[in-house]
């Protein structure tokens, strides 16, 4: 029995239509990047296929070609949904330039009168599409559940069926008993069709997986400079503070103040006051490493956890914020406030994390005793010392 390609390809259009409303629901009560790109391929897959349907028809001349940028878009949404699992995102022109050459193949080969035009550079781009979307499946990390493994290996194994497809294509024709057989738009259709239904289901719990993700992240982050609050900042930076300890490594604190911030508020209103908090957040994302640890204390008040750094490196970071937040243009005029620190460093055998941040809030209560817009270091033998001190 021969598959009617007419046949499935409805079927298949009738599966993705509903598979579409499905998702747009999905995306619209979780928001879950994944659900939105999946609903934006479903959507392209639906129109490549109906615009197939017109094959045989005077509108062929611009069904076929138009049929061909959506499917290879629709590969590339899937590649793009899937980055965003791994919180990464795929280029506007990356994205474009497959559905784009295919566009120009399939102009150039007839489209009027050859069902096939650009047929070669058709199956290269799916093929391409849709192992990139395999590949990132597979790096996701163990953030989401382990339905990603099987994704990747049913995308590979899609893939790997697109490419016998190019390769029969090139070497035999679209006509060749092999083509019609195993690789037909009839066989293919088919494969498409279960592969939607199935991967449709996992699509769900991932879309579920990363709208928890999401969750975590804001409960965890102050909502207006994105940096940890400080509840999650205690937690990360006692573990890892307890991990240093028994690798043997010491660490650094630093809390930083903004200077006259309440007169920024008065003056200015909040609305600069929130500038200058968010515009300190940038200048400390920008001059840590993407191990050190940064989180909004309280007020205008941060503070910085950073691993394996001496006393002299920790300086010279919050000297680098500063220059950083002082070269930043500032809305509407002016300049943003000046910052005073207070910075202290712990050897293995005197990590504590509570005495680190007592000692660092020691010496920038110095700071500001001796002029405020400066760097004021405590190292361990003075730190009980200026901790009295500032008690007193």
């Amino acid at each position: 029995m021969v598959l009617d390609a007419f046949s499935v390809r409805v079927a298949l259009g009738v599966v993705t239509l509903t598979l579409f409303v499905l998702f747009i629901a999905s995306y619209r009560r979780t928001k879950s990047s994944y659900a939105g790109w999946w609903a934006i391929a479903l959507l392209e897959y639906m129109l490549g296929n109906a615009a197939f349907l017109l094959n045989g028809t005077t509108h062929q001349l611009w069904a076929n070609p138009v049929g061909n940028v959506l499917v290879v878009a629709g590969s590339f949404s899937v590649w793009a949904g899937a980055r965003t699992l791994r919180d990464l995102k795929a280029a506007p022109w990356l994205l474009a330039v497959a559905p784009a050459i295919t566009a120009v193949a399939s102009v150039l080969e007839n489209p009027a009168t050859n069902v096939w035009s650009g047929g070669s550079v058709y199956l290269a781009m799916m093929t391409l599409g849709i192992a990139l979307a395999a590949r990132d499946l597979w790096l996701i990390q163990g953030t989401h559940s382990h339905l990603h493994r099987g994704l990747s290996m049913a995308a590979g194994l899609l893939a790997i069926y697109y490419l016998g497809r190019w390769g029969v294509y090139t070497m035999e024709g679209p006509g060749s008993a092999t083509f019609r057989t195993y690789f037909g738009p009839a066989p293919s259709g088919l494969i498409s069709l279960v592969l939607l239904v199935t991967v449709s289901f996992s699509m769900t719990a991932l879309s579920s997986d990363q709208l928890i993700k999401g969750l975590r992240e804001r409960a965890s982050r102050d909502h207006l400079t994105g940096l940890l609050n400080r509840g999650t900042f205690l937690d990360l930076a006692g573990t890892e503070l307890k991990r240093l300890h028994g690798t043997e490594s010491g660490a650094a604190v630093v809390l930083a103040d903004l200077d006259h911030f309440k007169a920024v508020n008065d003056e200015h209103g909040h609305r600069a006051g929130d500038a200058a908090l968010k515009a300190f957040a940038e200048a400390c994302k920008a001059s840590v490493r993407s191990t050190d640890l940064v989180g909004r204390y309280g007020g205008e008040e941060f503070v910085l956890f950073l691993p394996g750094a001496t006393q002299e490196r920790a300086e010279n970071i919050a000297a680098e914020i500063s220059r950083r937040m002082s070269s930043m243009e500032v809305p509407g005029g002016g300049a943003f406030p000046t910052v005073s620190y207070g910075v202290t460093s712990s050897t293995p055998a005197t990590a504590d994390l509570s005495f680190m941040i007592e000692v660092a809030d020691a010496a920038l209560y110095s700071a500001k005793a001796q002029g405020r817009n400066r760097i004021v270091g405590a190292d361990r033998l003075g730190a009980a010392t200026i901790a009295d001190e500032a008690r007193s």
